[in-house]
């Protein structure tokens, strides 16, 4: 296979050179407090959330400018945190309420919070992690957290 910029031929299969969509290259990135933002080769900007990457989040300003770009990505090595460049234009760069939740309160345990509510913890891990889940089993999620905050605003010592 032969990649020449925006073609790729595939001398062994096919005798023509097939034009694909070149991957998006990030040039520069910055910062703000939520986001990380990224201009392209062509100038067009995009951000995700800094939920998504909770190492990048916490860091100082010196950790966050100790990065490389990479041929498919940005790395930064002293957090052991990548990015790749495709990530900057999906459409979900920015959490759901339900995957906002879960990101800024790690300290629930998501096994034990999905057995108390009688769900497969991996289907809860996958819906934090960008599968939607259909609104009856949203408004279910969003009932049990419900619950266990008036149980917890019970509490008496």
């Amino acid at each position: 296979m032969l990649n020449h910029g925006k073609y790729l031929a595939e001398t062994h299969l096919v005798s023509k050179i097939i034009p694909i969509f070149a991957p998006m290259k990030i040039k520069e990135i910055w910062f703000d407090a939520e986001h990380i933002y990224g201009r392209d080769e062509e100038g067009h900007e995009y951000s995700q959330s800094l939920l998504w990457y909770p190492k990048l989040r916490t860091a100082t300003d010196e950790e966050r400018a100790a990065y490389t770009f990479g041929f498919d990505g940005i790395h930064w090595r002293g957090l052991d945190e990548d990015i790749s460049f495709e990530s900057f234009a999906y459409d979900d760069t920015e959490p759901t309420p339900l995957q906002r939740f879960f990101l800024t309160h790690k300290e629930i345990n998501v096994a034990e919070f999905a057995r108390s509510l009688g769900m497969n913890a991996t289907l809860l891990r996958n819906y934090i992690n960008g599968f939607k889940p259909s609104a009856e089993r949203a408004n279910a999620i969003l009932a049990h957290i419900h619950k266990l905050c008036k149980e917890m605003m019970a509490a008496c010592f």
